[in-house]
């Protein structure tokens, strides 16, 4: 993983990459993202492929959308430290708390890493839940999927606006601000497509976000 960024980083800085849900079926659905995301055209990459169940392709462009920003934040290890981002931030004015319901309940101040990869872990085992995340073709989702979904999309873009904002410099001088932005661009152009993000969430990025999709 270090390669895809021209790093020499220990490879246990990146989380394994999750698999895709829902068996041979997302597999399918997984080339089909694929095959429509190397045409560059990504609004119509996010689209829901015509007959296909929308939380199947909620499930597997999820897990992309993990395994992308996971990779991204694994190579900013060094830099945003307990030290160095004592808050999860956005900029000065955003400040987020950390809870999953269980383990923590009440919205506790952490540091960008430790909200962080208290996230990751929450999102893991959201997937790794077959209860969840079914791992074969035709076990029906769970009544709730789409807050789930929703609530992982809306965690997943604080990771991405405390990037932007705290460690941006750090991402140039790496040379992933081009990976960075296609990234992003993905991920808000299928949130969009979907509603998967309230608007107020947005407003850290809402100047990027205006120029990549409009």
């Amino acid at each position: 993983m270090a390669s895809l960024f021209g790093l020499g980083r220990d490879a246990k800085t990146f989380r394994p990459r999750k698999s895709t849900p829902v068996g041979s079926k997302g597999l399918t659905l997984k080339r089909h993202i694929e095959a429509t995301l190397g045409s560059g055209n990504i609004r119509e990459a996010v689209q829901l492929p015509p007959g296909e169940d929308l939380n199947e392709w909620l499930a597997v462009n999820t897990v992309d959308f993990y395994n992308a920003i996971s990779v991204l934040f694994g190579t900013l290890e060094e830099f945003c430290t307990v030290k160095t981002c004592p808050v999860m931030s956005a900029g000065p004015k955003y400040e987020y708390l950390w809870a999953d319901g269980v383990k923590v309940k009440k919205p506790t101040r952490l540091s960008a890493p430790e909200y962080i990869n208290n996230l990751f872990d929450w999102i893991e085992s959201q997937m790794d839940d077959s209860r969840t995340f079914p791992q074969q073709y035709g076990i029906p989702f769970p009544p709730n999927f789409m807050d789930v979904v929703r609530t992982m999309f809306k965690r997943l873009f604080r990771v991405y606006a405390h990037i932007y904002h705290t460690h941006f410099r750090s991402i140039c001088s790496l040379g992933e601000e081009a990976h960075l932005n296609t990234c992003f661009k993905h991920f808000m152009y299928f949130t969009q497509a979907f509603n998967l993000v309230d608007s107020k969430e947005l407003v850290p990025l809402q100047e990027l976000i205006d120029q990549m999709v409009s």
